[in-house]
């Protein structure tokens, strides 16, 4: 039997697809196709992509073409692929010309004709409306958001709009084709999304607001602090037909995707623990200090080690438990204690407390370790009773890390997806739950 193996990314499927896959397949007896997954896209630069990788592989499957699918994870894969599937045909488009020469070593390459008028990336530039992105609050974080949109395709950053004028007058003047709006109902009139990242207690109402005009919303973590506000605005985003998604960066980070993948498929065994920590030491005059503010290290850092937590274990806990230490009304350090069926997971922010900031994983098989920081995981291990059986894995962390969020955003704009994979709407309406009672002084102990 002769083994054909052609690989690409497949994004918005097309007829030059499908009449690529056809001349691979006749030049065989059995077409193996592999998928770039969404990770290795980002790696060379693909944030242009509009499907995920389940979406491509549902639709290379669709075509009947390929005998077997797989995914494309790494640099160097396709010369592991040729020699463990035996393969004896190597085929791709003639646009690689000369780009796999090297294969020859392993198997014949062939180099296909291209549908000539047809490309995916002619497809989204004719398909792909831009959409206007305007800002509300624009303070610190805020700032990142245009260099960080701009490596993303069909998105533009287009208006401004702060509580303080004068914050948004000088964001405008900042970054080149912002206008800065003083009233909300123009600025609504001249975008088509929303990015939010004003302080904690204003993130109900600016994002009801713009739920009502009709706009997508990307809120910065926490999105709110309450259960029931967090499952109303989810609620009515989906009954106004547009997008609420959590800004939450680690979540759509490659590598941090990537790792909760593996550890959900077994390579650990069952997960019977879970440490994360995050610590900061801020200048204590600052809005992260005023608990009328929403303050304190719970508020401005709890999302992000409860994230692995809930993404691992499920929002389905038994009980929980706080410990604070308190200093004017607002906690510099926090621990939580969440306990579920079969495991127990533990979790620590600080403001005031430094703390090495880890992530582990503890298996019956073994453990995954993620260095400080690991919210903005670039690198981690899996670790295993032999020492020789350990496993490392390195990643790019670009910018600010926000490309990926925003690309994760605009792709559930164009895809009409109401809530993503990578920080489920049920898992951001948990995180509320939680900040909730926190600010209750549930199970709660003051240390």
């Amino acid at each position: 039997m002769k083994k054909v193996i052609t690989y690409g990314t497949y994004d918005l499927l097309h007829q030059g697809h499908v009449n690529l896959l056809k001349r691979a397949k006749a030049l065989g007896d059995y077409l193996i196709v592999g998928v770039t997954n969404d990770n290795f896209d980002r790696d060379r630069g693909k944030l242009n992509v509009r499907n995920n990788v389940l979406e491509r592989v549902d639709a290379v499957k669709a075509t009947g073409l390929a005998d077997q699918i797989i995914i494309e994870d790494y640099v160097g894969q396709k010369i592991d692929d040729v020699q463990k599937y035996d393969v004896d045909i190597f085929a791709i488009g003639s646009d690689w010309e000369g780009k796999f020469d090297y294969l020859n070593e392993f198997c014949e390459v062939v180099y296909l004709p291209r549908t000539e008028g047809i490309s995916s990336t002619m497809l989204r530039a004719e398909s792909q409306d831009v959409v206007k992105v305007g800002i509300i609050g624009c303070g610190r974080v805020a700032r990142r958001f245009p260099f960080e949109a701009n490596v993303v395709n069909g998105v533009s950053i287009t208006a401004a709009y702060d509580s303080n004028s004068d914050a948004s007058l000088k964001f405008a003047k900042d970054f080149e084709g912002v206008v800065s709006y003083k009233d909300l109902s123009d600025f609504y009139k001249n975008v088509d999304a929303v990015y939010i990242a004003t302080p904690h207690l204003s993130h109900y109402d600016n994002i009801k607001t713009s739920l009502l005009a009709g706009k997508h919303v990307l809120c910065e973590t926490p999105m709110v602090l309450k259960f029931l506000e967090a499952k109303e605005l989810y609620k009515l985003a989906e009954k106004q037909g547009v997008i609420l998604m959590e800004a939450n960066k680690t979540a759509h980070c490659p590598a941090f995707n990537h790792l909760m993948v593996m550890i959900k498929s077994g390579l650990i065994g069952e997960v019977v623990d879970i440490e994360a920590s995050l610590s900061q030491l801020l200048d204590k005059t600052g809005r992260e200090f005023d608990p009328n503010q929403a303050g304190g290290a719970m508020f401005e850092q709890g999302s992000y080690p409860l994230l692995p937590i809930l993404k691992l274990m499920g929002i389905n806990y038994e009980s929980i438990q706080l410990f604070s230490r308190m200093e004017n009304g607002v906690d510099v350090h926090t621990k939580g204690l969440i306990k579920y069926p079969k495991a127990v997971c533990t979790f620590k922010v600080g403001l005031g407390v430094k703390t090495e900031g880890n992530l582990v994983i503890s298996g019956t098989k073994g453990y995954a370790y993620v260095p400080a920081p690991w919210w903005k995981t670039d690198y981690f291990e899996l670790r295993y009773e032999d020492s020789n059986d350990n496993k490392k894995f390195f990643y790019k962390w670009d910018g600010f890390g926000l490309r990926y969020e925003i690309q994760e955003f605009i792709s559930c704009i164009y895809n009409h997806r109401f809530s993503t994979a990578r920080l489920r709407r049920r898992e951001s309406i948990c995180m509320a739950e939680i900040m909730e009672q926190f600010s209750l002084r549930k199970n709660f102990f003051k240390i």
